[in-house]
């Protein structure tokens, strides 16, 4: 039976909390809208006049899609090339999902969303729909077809998981720019110091380049490697001139899942963005995403965004 006008105003007003939800489960943009459009195929095909609760049966539908997914994209990662990190979202986009709690603001910064690839899928399906969607525990039994117990204690481990290497320290609008330009000069000085003072004696440097980019296949770890590693990257090269084509980077000053950021814009297009991981000590980890396949949604949303001046860079 086709859909009605009310039905499919129904799903569209589901849609942004359905992509929220998939992109938390998945780390990837890209991968959300296409399982939410799956949903939408499984809702159309459905006697959607015999559901009680559409809400409900959208959000089983579309988790048990993203547990499948997440199973075959472990093994999609094995063979990935050099690191693999999460997409990052720029500020105001809407996949971000809701960010009214200090839960809900954790639950997807880019450090969260990184160490959950430690989770198994029902840990991350468990800890997405508790902690950022106030799902119940008996909700969520019912979602993954599992007791109330199980939610529970389900809950419980993925929470000591991620408690394990989580550093997370929230920062304001302003205090996020004035932490973007401290990085950027330390980070063009030519010197190594200023950056050592950064950063924590254990920070770490992690870049993702797919194989498309040039990255490091491991990450940089303790301050003084991270360091070097930075002023080499923020030197001025030839080879850096060619790989961008001859065009000058921009770099701005943003929030990318709620955490400080730099984005690198060569002509409309992001290059890059790096994510700064702060805790009380200073920056602990700065990760990098510059492989152009999970760089579309962030180009797309930063040429419809407010950009403001880009910060002083070094003549490249």
């Amino acid at each position: 039976m086709p859909l009605t006008t009310t039905d499919v105003e129904r799903f569209e007003a589901a849609r942004p909390r359905l992509e929220a939800i998939a992109y938390r489960m998945l780390g990837s943009s890209a991968e959300a809208e296409d399982l939410v459009q799956e949903t939408y195929l499984r809702w159309q095909a459905a006697d959607v006049g015999r559901i009680e609760i559409p809400d409900a049966w959208l959000t089983k539908v579309l988790t048990n899609l993203c547990l499948n997914q997440l199973a075959s994209a472990r093994v999609r990662r094995e063979t990935y090339t050099g690191q693999w990190l999460p997409e990052p979202l720029l500020e105001g986009d809407p996949m971000l999902g809701p960010a009214d709690t200090a839960e809900q603001r954790e639950s997807v910064s880019y450090a969260v969303l990184t160490l959950m690839e430690r989770l198994t899928p029902n840990e991350r399906a468990v800890y997405v729909l508790k902690e950022a969607f106030a799902y119940g525990h008996r909700e969520i039994a019912e979602i993954l077809d599992i007791s109330e117990a199980a939610s529970q204690q389900i809950f419980s481990r993925a929470k000591k998981h991620l408690a394990a290497g989580r550093t997370h320290t929230e920062v304001d609008q302003a205090a996020t720019k004035r932490i973007v330009e401290e990085f950027l000069a330390a980070a063009t000085s030519g010197r190594i110091e200023p950056l050592v003072r950064l950063l924590t004696s254990d920070a770490v440097a992690v870049g993702d380049g797919g194989g498309k980019v040039p990255a490091k296949t491991t990450p940089f770890e303790g301050a003084l490697a991270v360091a070097k590693f930075l002023r080499g990257l923020f030197k001025p090269a030839e080879s850096k001139r060619r790989m961008l084509g001859g065009a000058t980077p921009e770099v701005y000053a943003t929030t990318a899942n709620g955490s400080p950021a730099l984005v690198i814009v060569v002509g409309e297009r992001v290059f890059g963005i790096m994510c700064l991981e702060r805790s009380e000590k200073g920056i602990v980890a700065v990760r990098s995403q510059v492989n152009p396949d999970k760089l579309h949604r962030a180009t797309e949303v930063w040429a419809s965004a407010g950009r403001g001046e880009p910060l002083a860079l070094t003549d490249w």
